[in-house]
């Protein structure tokens, strides 16, 4: 059975977004600092369709985190769209008419939708019945390779309390948000431990691999 890999993006003092998200500013105030590491990388940009780019210290961490990934698992406001039901012209997504994940995508929400299925092979499946039917439909979906959690916070925090994370990859940021989505909130009751496996400087960010001991 395939693991369940959670990779994002945090501020120094702990934010995975700043406050006041919305619909026009999805990652709040700041929060795009704290990507601004990876949008220059030639390893980002080539499965979003842009040219050029960099090659430094990060190309091997994303092209790593990138290896061996089957599935997709998100929440709905990774997804986009906004809170309650999805209306009569519900939206498709942040990520345009060709997402980079070119795999099946399972998105978390409590209003039912079927599928959207875009190019380059990416189909958005909407979950409704909880984190552990997502991550068996998409271990399904994945037909023995790992599954990827994109988060954000909220969703991360139900997976890692719920002890079905196997690895963490937290992108580190020299950003302070001061305020916003903090990723390790809501945990105080949970008995979670860590294992580091590796960091890796580079320019912006600092990347830190954990494994998650059971």
């Amino acid at each position: 059975m395939g693991k369940l890999r959670f990779e994002i993006s945090m501020s120094l003092d702990g934010f995975v977004a700043g406050q006041d998200q919305s619909l026009e500013n999805p990652l709040g105030v700041g929060g795009m600092q704290l990507h601004q590491w990876v949008f220059r990388l030639a390893a980002w940009r080539a499965p979003h369709g842009l040219e050029g780019g960099e090659i430094d210290a990060s190309t091997a961490v994303i092209e790593e985190a990138g290896a061996g990934i089957g599935a997709t698992i998100m929440g709905r406001n990774m997804f986009g769209g906004g809170s309650g039901p999805w209306g009569d012209e519900p939206w498709t997504g942040w990520w345009g008419d060709d997402p980079p994940f070119h795999m099946p995508v399972f998105v978390l929400t409590h209003h039912p939708r079927g599928p959207v299925a875009l190019a380059g092979g990416t189909t958005f499946t909407f979950v409704t019945d909880g984190i552990e039917a997502a991550l068996d439909q998409a271990r399904l979906a994945a037909s023995g390779q790992d599954v990827a959690l994109a988060g954000g916070a909220d969703v991360a925090q139900q997976y890692l309390a719920a002890g079905l994370i196997d690895e963490m990859d937290i992108h580190l940021v020299p950003v302070l948000l001061g305020q916003g989505a903090r990723l390790f909130d809501n945990l105080k009751d949970s008995k979670v431990g860590l294992e580091q496996v590796h960091a890796v400087e580079a320019p912006g960010v600092t990347h830190l691999k954990y494994r998650v001991i059971r």
